[in-house]
């Protein structure tokens, strides 16, 4: 019997690819760059979305002042300046990775296509997709979400700067737990930020069969969730 495809779609916080989270760390890029060829090694289909926090912290501080629109269209504009960096650093290594925008950008990216993306993963490119939804009022989480339904992904792996789904947030409450083990309707009611709410319906309306949350650092941690370490939080139907 064929043995069943793993296909896994991978987001990064972009504040943790930064200098104190902002703008770029080589150093981290390049760890992160290792960890995906790694992942890739293991035989499993990946593709991957960078956050924007590094560049472009959204509809925060003094850009409030602006539409929301345009705010958010600057938003999508740092995620593709991430997925082109990492681009780099995969190529540098000798993987075949390829960007998809879902802005078309013809002389930066590929226009997001869904046979194409899955035609590329199927032939071993790590695919790095850049640009959320392509629409403003929608979060990176809400694009990894539906990425991995259109591309029929067997699991969300969500690398973050905290080490799991917490009661609150462990930054500034010292009596936050964290949470192993949570559905995506006791997500939405608790009001848990491990995502944003439209991604919390999409997950529960398509019964999406496995995200997991966990810390990106030490960069190995991806791989170790594969082979089936427990650690960070399992969020399920």
């Amino acid at each position: 019997m064929e043995k069943e495809r793993t296909r896994v779609i991978l987001k990064l916080s972009g504040e943790a690819l930064g200098e104190g989270g902002r703008l770029f760390s080589h150093e981290a890029f390049e760890a992160a760059a290792r960890m995906l060829k790694s992942v890739r090694e293991t035989g499993a289909q990946l593709a991957v979305v960078i956050g924007g926090g590094n560049v472009w912290r959204g509809r925060r501080g003094q850009a409030m002042r602006m539409g929301a629109v345009a705010a958010d269209q600057m938003g999508m504009v740092a995620t593709l300046q991430n997925s082109l960096y990492m681009q780099d650093c995969l190529l540098r290594l000798g993987e075949k990775a390829t960007v998809m925008s879902a802005l078309d950008m013809p002389r930066l990216a590929e226009s997001y296509n869904v046979t194409r993306a899955k035609a590329m993963l199927s032939d071993g490119h790590i695919l790095l997709l850049a640009c959320g939804t392509g629409n403003p009022f929608f979060s990176t989480d809400s694009a990894v979400v539906l990425r991995a339904l259109e591309l029929e992904c067997n699991a969300i792996y969500m690398a973050k700067n905290v080490d799991g789904v917490y009661t609150a947030d462990p930054n500034t409450d010292k009596n936050a737990e964290l949470i192993r083990d949570v559905t995506y309707e006791a997500c939405a009611a608790r009001d848990l930020r491990a995502m944003d709410a439209g991604a919390f319906i999409l997950l529960r309306d398509n019964r999406f069969p496995l995200v997991r949350v966990f810390a990106l650092e030490p960069a190995d941690n991806v791989l170790k969730v594969l082979a089936g370490d427990p650690m960070g939080t399992v969020l399920h139907p």
